[in-house]
């Protein structure tokens, strides 16, 4: 018995690693995430470098200012946080990974009109190796996403495939070499849907997602989320402090100190590369041979 999705969408989803479910986040609370992007893109005027908040695009200008990505907008957005723990999110995620849900982190990713940045091809578990994959990302189409304007891009049943090399130089550069890793971007999918529509993705599938080159906006929020079994192995860049801290990301379901394990491909994602306030756009910069043009 599932909440959300059909049984042929749970089908998909494990055969292909990703769902696009429509219509799925009300038109009132997209607005609302509208507005509150607009608050925060008022608060990068006079910005002259990212901090922990805002992401700045290399092109901004305190006059000009372009934001790439807005973090962890759970914890300043009180709209996105109430729908991270509603039911709308949690109905699919659950149908898709258990009862038990936590989270690992949320981001507001902005591809704004004519510029928006390009995201290299990579995998979510070479960043967070996990002791079993049922690990996940929900997006949220903030803007209709088209083929026009950098939509989400998966290649189809690489999540039962293993952890790519994720290396530049033995640094972690949180991105993939395609033709080393034998792959033709002919086979990718882009993700397109509606304003309101969410996509979901397997923390193993390939993805990434080319420049915004159109005339429209194309933002994209994501939670990011995992069993609440599955732990961090050593060396992941999911940390905690406290068992306390962690179960106090669950969103749903009961804490465990019992992790299950599933032979799961794992690479370890160090040496980590000193970038100050390390997004992933940062950390791209030391993969060598990208497959994305550079924003203006």
């Amino acid at each position: 018995m599932t909440e959300a999705l059909k049984p042929e969408q749970v089908a998909f989803y494990r055969d292909n690693g990703y769902l696009v479910v429509e219509d799925r986040v009300p038109m009132p609370v997209i607005e609302a995430i509208r507005t509150e992007i607009a608050r925060f893109e008022t608060e990068a005027r006079g910005m002259t470098r990212s901090n922990d908040r805002l992401d700045l695009e290399d092109s901004h200008t305190p006059e000009q200012p372009r934001v790439r990505r807005i973090k962890l907008p759970h914890t300043t957005s009180e709209v996105m946080n109430d729908l991270l723990r509603s039911d709308t999110i949690l109905a699919p995620v659950r149908d898709l990974i258990g009862a038990d849900v936590r989270l690992h982190t949320s981001k507001l990713n902005m591809k704004s009109a004519g510029y928006g940045a390009a995201l290299e091809w990579h995998q979510d578990f070479a960043f967070y190796p996990h002791t079993n994959d049922d690990v996940l990302a929900v997006g949220v189409l903030i803007d209709d996403m088209g083929e026009e304007n950098g939509p989400l891009m998966v290649f189809p049943g690489s999540h039962k495939g293993p952890v790519y090399d994720h290396h530049s130089d033995g640094v972690f550069s949180g991105g993939m070499d395609l033709r080393e890793c034998g792959l033709d971007p002919e086979n990718a999918v882009k993700l397109t849907g509606r304003a309101g529509s969410i996509t979901i993705h397997h923390g193993h599938i390939v993805h990434g997602s080319a420049l915004n080159t159109s005339d429209r906006d194309r933002r994209l929020l994501f939670y990011e989320m995992m069993a609440v079994d599955a732990f961090p192995i050593m060396g992941s860049i999911t940390k905690f402090d406290t068992i306390e801290e962690y179960d106090a990301r669950i969103l749903c379901g009961e804490p465990t100190l019992t992790p299950r394990l599933r032979d799961v491909s794992v690479r370890i994602p160090q040496p980590q590369p000193s970038r100050e306030y390390g997004s992933i756009y940062e950390v791209q910069k030391g993969l060598k041979n990208k497959s994305f043009s550079k924003a203006g």
